[in-house]
């Protein structure tokens, strides 16, 4: 029997695009027949996820995004629903149009520290993922940018290890990065009548899911959920 997992060390395939709400209703209730709910995603049909993204004075990481670079990383610290009991650091790695990721957990006060610049201690940590970052930091400026919420739905296919989910009601808290305030203030920075699809598969798609993809209305460009918390500053 496959495994489902978001983390294959041969890289994943990823594709993503802006879809209406009508399409994302369509497309979803065609995914349902053959694909199942993400063991996350609970009896609300949705979960929340709450990411703080870090860049640089020169937008180092958005501007590689902008361009393409077929080479590029992005750090981020991500937790789950309203509850911070789980914080993950993580890299989402570009090489060569496959998409790699790596994470490690990490503790409120870790987060903090990196907030204001205090980063020495993650030098010699023995997690090799903050020393990666400690190395980004101390070297290009990397520092913790904004905050971006949204929720997510999410369906798999063991075959092929695909994953696709719908992203809507993205906010963002343009420079504001205390992660943890619950009563963050965010602005929206997407329109209500659109959800991003993203598609993630491994070796190959299969027929099924292409064929159930078929004419959806979807724009042909790249929607990154960072950028788009950066269109105010």
């Amino acid at each position: 029997m496959p495994i489902h997992t978001s983390f294959n060390p041969k890289g994943r395939k990823e594709m993503k695009f802006g879809i209406t709400y009508m399409d994302y209703i369509m497309l979803r209730n065609k995914l349902r027949y053959v694909m199942r709910s993400d063991p996350h995603t609970g009896p609300t049909g949705h979960y929340l996820i709450r990411s703080c993204y870090f860049d640089n004075f020169d937008n180092k990481v958005m501007n590689e995004k902008k361009e393409g670079f077929l080479n590029r990383d992005k750090y981020r610290v991500r937790s789950y629903g309203k509850s911070f009991a789980t914080i993950n650091l993580e890299r989402k790695s570009k090489r060569n149009n496959l998409t790699f990721k790596a994470k490690c957990r990490l503790t409120e006060q870790e987060f903090e520290s990196m907030r204001t610049g205090e980063i020495d201690w993650m030098e010699n940590d023995e997690r090799t993922l903050l020393q990666d970052l400690f190395r980004e930091m101390k070297y290009k400026g990397l520092k913790p940018m904004t905050v971006v919420d949204y929720e997510r739905e999410a369906y798999i296919y063991l075959y092929g290890n695909v994953r696709i989910t719908f992203d809507s009601k993205v906010k963002s808290s343009l420079r504001n990065t205390d992660m943890f305030n619950a009563a963050l203030p965010m602005v929206d920075v997407l329109e209500p009548s659109e959800v991003i699809l993203e598609v993630k598969y491994d070796e190959y798609l299969p027929d099924i899911i292409k064929m159930m993809l078929q004419g959806i209305n979807v724009k042909q460009e790249a929607y990154s959920k960072y950028q788009l918390s950066r269109m105010y500053g």
